[in-house]
């Protein structure tokens, strides 16, 4: 379908397995359909705009929003009944406690003239919550064609894999579909597809090609590069717009925009200030730490041990793990003239044990791992100073970031500058 191409980029393989998987609107559809990638995969975009493209009645829930059964059930009882009754204009709001009574009214819903012929969609995005509530939900959506006896299919949106759900009891087992992450070539192309109107494409295209060179190594999330992309444009084209450089003159594009990059590498995924602040630091040439609003995070007092779970943090990011034994063994001592920080890539993710281990290395006194420890662990994950980009879902165990910059570090740890001497 050329109008499908056009909207979904590089996703042609999963959109022509849903299509078939769809059928024709008077088929009955496969029962469940488990869908899973990493954030911002295309998973929700390409889901709804295929329901929507080709018109099929659905019914989309996010399952954060809906965080109990009642409010899960009553929402797509009620979205199903309004389109039932979209014809006559008038519906009726659906009460529904267990799910014996949402088969029963679902029955009824679905027996409405304009659904009774064709597949019903019920689409549960975050669908990883649903493992939260109660123990018969996840089954009974799984099996929902058949307790209802309706032309319904269920289809699961997650993070995580299948095996993460699957009940020790047993299921009906789901058709398992997989979004990979987007390589380097499809954000090009995504992001490139965006480009202004009063720009060429190769223009915009070069711009892209910048802004993933510099950030595609910390950050692959296409929403926070689609933000970036669009808050650091204005600056990159800059001396075009005042004639001092051409569409082709790279090199000097280049140097214009590569310092508002590193400024925009502290606060990735941060969302400390608003869009019209960062263009306001841009247009000043303003440092981002005086910028009202933004770090924040410097007037929060620390705990003793929640620096130093900063500074290894700090330490762990931004130096590989081949060097941690030449720095941190305790008898060869740490060798300050020999660190060296590579900002411009940004923070690299690193993992909990790597974590504790530089923490008990920089600690003169002995620190057990406790649940004190981990505690504070988790209240930098919540203050934002860390990020977690894993989890316990995942086989590796949590994988964490540093999200602060060396000038934060030196601030809330002033009692160990022999750590920092060297830079």
């Amino acid at each position: 379908m050329p109008h499908l191409e056009n909207v979904v980029l590089c996703r042609e393989s999963q959109v022509s397995t849903l299509q078939s998987l769809f059928g024709e609107r008077h088929h009955f559809s496969f029962p469940s359909i488990f869908i899973y990638g990493h954030t911002a995969s295309g998973k929700t975009y390409v889901t709804q705009t295929l329901l929507k493209t080709l018109e099929l009645p659905h019914v989309f829930v996010n399952c954060v929003e809906c965080f109990t059964l009642r409010l899960l059930l009553e929402q797509i009882l009620n979205k199903l009944n309004h389109l039932s009754s979209s014809e006559d204009g008038c519906s009726t709001e659906i009460t529904c406690e267990t799910f014996n009574d949402f088969v029963r009214l679902f029955k009824q819903v679905t027996a409405a003239e304009n659904l009774k012929d064709q597949t019903v969609y019920i689409v549960l995005d975050k669908a990883e919550y649903l493992r939260d509530m109660e123990a018969n939900l996840l089954p009974g959506f799984l099996r929902l064609q058949e307790l209802a006896d309706r032309n319904v299919t269920v289809l699961f949106l997650s993070e995580i894999v299948w095996e993460k759900f699957r009940p020790n009891t047993g299921c009906f087992e789901p058709f398992v579909l997989y979004f990979p992450d987007y390589s380097i070539g499809n954000l090009q192309k995504i992001l490139s597809h965006d480009h202004p109107p009063e720009y060429s494409a190769d223009f915009y295209a070069a711009y892209i090609n910048i802004l993933l060179g510099v950030f595609y190594t910390v950050c692959r999330d296409l929403k926070e590069l689609r933000h970036l992309a669009v808050l650091n444009f204005p600056k990159y084209c800059e001396p075009v717009v005042k004639g001092e450089a051409s569409e082709r003159d790279t090199r000097k594009l280049w140097r214009n925009i590569e310092p508002h990059l590193k400024k925009a590498m502290q606060t990735v995924y941060l969302r400390e200030i608003s869009s019209s602040q960062w263009e306001k630091l841009q247009k000043d040439d303003t440092d981002p730490g005086q910028l009202k609003g933004l770090s924040a995070h410097t007037h929060v007092e620390l705990p003793y041990y929640s620096k130093f779970i900063l500074i290894a943090a700090y330490l762990a990011s931004y130096n590989p793990a081949r060097t941690d034994k030449r720095f941190f063994l305790k008898c060869c001592g740490i060798r300050r003239k020999s660190m060296f920080f590579n900002h411009l890539l940004g923070p690299k993710p690193f993992p909990l044990d790597r974590l504790l281990a530089i923490l008990y290395s920089i600690v003169d006194s002995r620190v057990a791992p406790t649940a004190n420890i981990f505690s504070q662990i988790t209240s930098l994950v919540t203050l934002q100073l860390l990020t977690l980009v894993g989890h316990d879902d995942q086989l590796d165990g949590p994988k964490y970031k540093c999200t602060v910059s060396l000038d934060f570090i030196r601030a809330i740890a002033s009692i160990f500058q022999f750590l920092f001497s060297f830079t």
